[in-house]
């Protein structure tokens, strides 16, 4: 029997790697996110025949704002609905805004604790009883290395962050005994559509071109020198998520090019 994925922010850049790595596996996946509706219903098609097609997993779209918990427990529910329970839920969705804290917009910092930390707690809070229920189950939260350090201008972005990763250690406790697994992936700089968003920004804050932007702000501390691929991001949700990794739970998985041991 298949298993159900959730995936929110899955339309592009991790977390569609996430769910076409999930897909190639046979699973029933449920991606989240924005984007034209005609290239939406592309990826769904794409990830579906990835899946198996007719005998194997299904995918679904569910076009539920993370910044809306009505939506959020709608997302749950709908998968629950169509597959019967949600065996493994990833919360990749994500969104960044640059500046200095007395510059940063209230809008702004609102928006990015909403969807990159509140939009897990409902998740989690709609699944765990699925879950339970099952008596098994794996929730992935994609995090950042800014869950582990700091870096300026992201105010919102480091607190969220640092955030998920007190709710992945908290949850794990809670759900310790239930054959729930509870763990964050911690990524370095990925060259995602966020990422090569943020680089014009990141040059007016600091005043250097998009190349310096590159090479002396976001690789200049991934002792690699080179960009973590989404593929690695996948794979590690594709380990924390099989029975060999039964017995982690609570903590971290770093994927930054050797950042965080500086």
């Amino acid at each position: 029997m298949s298993r159900t994925i959730v995936v929110t922010g899955s339309t592009s850049g991790i977390g569609l790697g996430i769910a076409r790595a999930f897909a190639a596996e046979g699973a029933n996946v449920v991606i989240n996110g924005f984007g034209p509706p005609d290239a939406i219903e592309a990826t769904r098609r794409e990830l579906e025949a990835l899946a198996g097609g007719p005998a194997g997993g299904k995918v679904l779209y569910h076009a539920a704002d993370m910044a809306k918990p009505d939506e959020i427990t709608d997302l749950i529910e709908t998968a629950a609905g169509t597959f019967g329970t949600v065996d493994v839920l990833i919360n990749n969705a994500g969104i960044q805004h640059v500046a200095k804290i007395e510059e940063f917009p209230a809008e702004k910092w609102d928006l990015l604790i909403a969807v990159l930390l509140s939009s897990a707690f409902h998740t989690m809070r709609n699944a765990i009883p699925l879950m339970k229920q099952a008596g098994k189950g794996r929730i992935i939260n994609v995090a950042s290395a800014h869950a582990l350090i700091a870096s300026p201008y992201k105010s919102a972005y480091v607190a969220a962050k640092h955030g998920i990763l007190g709710l992945t250690k908290t949850a794990a406790l809670e759900l310790a005994e239930f054959g729930i697994t509870v763990n964050a992936i911690c990524p370095g700089y990925v060259l995602t559509p966020l990422v090569e968003k943020q680089i014009p920004d990141t040059a007016r804050e600091r005043g250097i071109s998009e190349a310096q932007v590159k090479s002396e702000v976001m690789l200049r501390l991934q002792a690699t020198k080179e960009f973590v691929s989404i593929d690695e991001v996948a794979q590690t949700a594709i380990f924390l998520a099989s029975d060999a990794a039964r017995s982690i739970t609570g903590t971290h998985i770093s994927i930054d090019g050797g950042w965080t041991a500086q």
